[in-house]
Order: structure tokens, then C-alpha cells, then sequence
């Protein structure tokens, strides 16, 4: 019996499958960049995106903002958000791009597809669980007369226990 190296024998040799995932890509740009040259960078990391075989979904430019600490001398930064479908082995990529690029002083990769589905899960459960507030309510003329019987029930138990 022949065995092709690479093939575990009593399965079909498997393919290689480019999984593509959704991450929220956030970095902050030194406060001294011009306003052109920050469009620049923004084109240049959907340029690296897009060319190695992922997505941008969005990209959002969400201002000069204060910093909680100092990073590299900075006390702000232009913070900017890509969201991105892509696999991980190009998500590797940008962030090493990220990481020797001199205007980016810091940035973050968040992978969103679990927290998606973490959240259509939590979702799906509170759906499941409707609150007592949403039921719809008795009758208007019998919510009344309910409440006086159950108001005059525990006054005949306490009664009858004495």
C-alpha cells in the first residue's frame, strides 16, 4: 500500500482553506502629522490590506484625541479604525507593519467574528427569555378584582393560622 508523505492514511488529504475573519484594527498617529499625510497613511494600510487578499470593510477617522498616558512623548494622538476581513496570517503582517512605522505610536488588533457571535448568542438568549415587563398585560377590568383577591388571601391565611 502506497502512502503519499503528508496524508495520514484513512483520510483525504486536506486543503488548505484561507479562512477570512473580521478584526477592528486601531492605531493612534503622532499629533504632528498633517491632515494630508494622515489620509495617506490610512490609504497605505487598506492598500497593504487589500493587496494581500483581505477587505476593508470601513475605515473611520475618529480625531485628535487626548491619551490616558504618555506614549513616546505624546500626550495625544489622531486614533483611526479599520475594520478588516482578512486572514491571519496578513492580519501578522500589518501589525508588523504597524509596529516599525513611524507615525503609528500605538495600535490594538481585535478579532470580532467570536464576539459576534458571542453577542447574536446573548441575543438568542434574551429572546428565548422574554421579560414578564414585555408580556402582554390581564384585562384591565380583571386586573383589579385579581388584585383584591390577592390581597385578601394572605389576610385569611394569617386568620386561619391564628
Amino acid at each position: 500500500m502506497e502512502v503519499n508523505p503528508g496524508t495520514v492514511r484513512g483520510r483525504t488529504p486536506q486543503k488548505e482553506v484561507m479562512m477570512n475573519r473580521s478584526y477592528e484594527i486601531m492605531f493612534i498617529v503622532r499629533p504632528d502629522v498633517e491632515e494630508a499625510e494622515l489620509d495617506k497613511i490610512m490609504e497605505t494600510f487598506s492598500g497593504y490590506v487589500t493587496a494581500g487578499g483581505g477587505t476593508v470593510k470601513a475605515t473611520e477617522k475618529m480625531g485628535r484625541r487626548r491619551l490616558a498616558y504618555t506614549v513616546k512623548k505624546f500626550n495625544d494622538g489622531f486614533y483611526i479604525l479599520l475594520i478588516v476581513e482578512s486572514p491571519a496570517s496578513l492580519i501578522a503582517e500589518i501589525e508588523r507593519r504597524l509596529r516599525v512605522s513611524e507615525q503609528v505610536i500605538k495600535f490594538i488588533t481585535v478579532r470580532m467574528d467570536e464576539e459576534d457571535k458571542r453577542v447574536a448568542k446573548i441575543k438568542a438568549h434574551r429572546d428565548a427569555h422574554v421579560k414578564r415587563s414585555a408580556l402582554p398585560q390581564v384585562n384591565a377590568e380583571a386586573a383589579p378584582e385579581m388584585a383584591a383577591e390577592a390581597a385578601e388571601s394572605p389576610a385569611e391565611e394569617t386568620a386561619a393560622a391564628s
